[in-house]
């Protein structure tokens, strides 16, 4: 049997399937065959490599070669001229810089041109391995590093790990990932759940999406060694019913990990058991807090809880329970593989590590990207980013709708936890929004709390009436009807809701408005209407602060 000499590697995901990517993989297998290249030449479905304005891709190994807007088409042509001839086909290049594809080295090796000097983290196994194939993750080192925790180290010491790492929770918050663990730790109980937040509501992000497309065991083995540390008796992840790929992709992981005996009784001789179930949510925004995710999986409807109690003492069923966002689990495995001195080598002291975020708008090469946390918002648009696609840079939106409105000040601040909140902003989610001058900022506040206002859950006062102001407010600065008082009222309302409302969702709102008036007041406030007009419904600060539940 021949050796194989090239690998055609074409990423299936939810954006390329939609374009026809199984269509073109098949067809090029097809194409090889007719041709007897197929044990030359083999093709690889792998995860996204990044892009995701080019349409189906197919990447050449080691040609270093990625192709962009692939149809069935131009299947011949490729192979005819690229596989068979040696000569690119450069009607079809992918335009601008090519999207990273890690090396088919060890994992934790460091390509020169990843991350710009940088190695990849979570991404690593992501356009490299077919995700539904256990074997590939296994030979990239999987599951190494949850042997290393069962047989190697005690539950305190994997926990120590983690703290030493310095690795802070991806979901948007920042909170120290191992101290949230050690909160589960003292409580006694025979009974204690890791769970994964994979909901991912927030517009615009859709990066844990494409971490569970393309390498499930890595969240998988994360939620394990979580487990053995704290004491964890069973996981699930709770994830959007949107994610039908993620879904299927995650079933497929664990199934063939309890095979190979990485999830069930007795892993790895020992005396952990622990398994995996998915619990699928139907798309409410707020669940994706944590409190409300709970609710949810436990069937009620998905209302945020009052805290305390906290999730670590009484969370699923009453009992213990940590949950995690996606990226941050996808972390754990390199960690506790590499050690946590190799980790903090990425990223700034206060953030160590990558920082896997989905760039999108007005940009010329939107998509996935993981870069060292510490990164400047001008790197991520003018770099990774490839410029402005049209007009100038107007305005930023970090983290999704709930994000702040960053202007030309905020360019050259790092993107890190500590850097941003000296500044008196948050990191977000992962969604970093770029928005040209053609975007009038009174029109984006509008469809910003339309959206509030459509996701809330209307349980708590602030959150059911404030919102409901703010959208009448914002519609009138973008029907030009508005007048001082509502500006006055835009900035006092939101506050009230950051302060009063009973969870982040409706406290999310002051973000957006507060950052939007602290950078573009002149903006927002130019033409207003001189006729004060009161509006119908007349609501006090003291009927928002009344926290009456429905």
């Amino acid at each position: 049997m021949s050796k194989t000499r090239t690998y055609v590697l074409v990423p299936i995901d939810t954006n390329t399937v939609t374009a026809g990517a199984r269509e073109v993989k098949n067809a090029i297998s097809a194409e090889l065959g007719r041709r007897g290249l197929s044990e030359e030449i083999s093709v690889v479905e792998t995860a996204a490599f990044g892009p995701t304005n080019a349409g189906v891709l197919v990447a050449v190994q080691p040609d270093d070669v990625v192709y962009a807007n692939i149809t069935v088409a131009n299947v011949a042509e490729i192979v005819e001229e690229h596989l068979v001839k040696g000569r690119q086909c450069k009607k079809f290049l992918l335009a601008g810089e090519k999207p990273v594809i890690p090396s088919a080295g060890a994992a934790g090796e460091t390509d020169s041109r990843q991350l710009q000097g940088h190695g990849r983290i979570v991404l690593d196994n992501c356009g490299v391995i077919d995700p539904e194939n256990i074997k590939e993750y296994i030979a990239r080192d999987g599951y190494f590093a949850l042997g290393k925790a069962v047989t190697e180290m005690k539950p305190e010491d994997v926990i120590n790990l983690v703290k030493d790492s310095g690795l802070r929770g991806r979901g948007g918050a920042g909170f120290p990932t191992g101290l949230k663990w050690s909160f589960c730790v003292p409580p006694k109980s025979k009974e204690k759940y890791v769970i994964c937040n994979a909901d991912e509501g927030e517009p615009g992000t859709f990066k844990d999406r494409l971490i569970m497309e393309g390498d499930p065991h890595k969240v998988i083995e994360g939620m394990a060694i979580c487990a053995y540390a704290i004491g964890g008796t069973k996981g699930f992840i709770y994830i959007r019913g949107e994610y039908k790929l993620s879904i299927d992709r995650l079933q497929k992981a664990i199934n063939d990990a309890k095979e190979y005996g990485f999830l069930g009784k007795k892993i790895f001789s020992s005396k952990f058991n622990f398994d995996i179930e998915i619990k699928i949510g139907a798309g409410a925004y707020v669940c994706g807090e944590e409190t409300a995710l709970i609710e949810s999986m436990e069937g009620k409807r998905g209302l945020p809880r009052l805290k305390p109690p906290f999730p670590a003492e009484c969370g699923f069923r009453g009992k213990p329970t940590n949950v995690n966002n996606v990226e941050t689990l996808a972390n754990v495995a390199p960690i506790v593989r590499n050690g946590a001195d190799w980790f903090k080598k990425f990223g700034t002291a206060g953030t160590p590590g990558t920082k896997v975020y989905t760039v999108l708008g007005h940009i010329n090469r939107p998509g996935l990207i993981e870069v060292p946390a510490g990164v400047t918002l001008r790197e991520v648009i003018y770099g990774y980013g490839g410029g402005m696609k049209s007009g100038n840079f107007h305005f930023a939106q970090l983290g999704g709708t709930a994000g702040d409105i960053l202007g030309q000040e905020m360019l050259d601040v790092p993107l890190d936890y500590d850097s941003m909140q000296k500044v008196g902003h948050t990191l977000g989610s992962g969604a970093i929004l770029i928005v040209n001058e053609s975007v009038d900022i009174k029109d984006f506040l509008f469809y910003c709390m339309k959206f509030f206002l459509h996701e809330s859950c209307g349980n708590c006062n602030p959150c059911r009436n404030g919102l409901k102001i703010l959208k009448d407010i914002t519609a009138r600065l973008k029907d030009k009807k508005a007048t001082s008082d509502d500006i006055d009222g835009l900035e006092e309302i939101s506050m009230v809701l950051k302060s009063a409302a009973f969870c982040p969702l409706g406290q999310s709102p002051s973000g957006p408005i507060m950052s939007a008036m602290r950078y573009f007041k002149d903006e927002i406030t130019k033409g207003l209407d001189s006729k004060e007009v009161k509006p119908t419904v007349r609501h006090t600060k003291r009927d928002l602060i009344t926290l009456a539940p429905v």
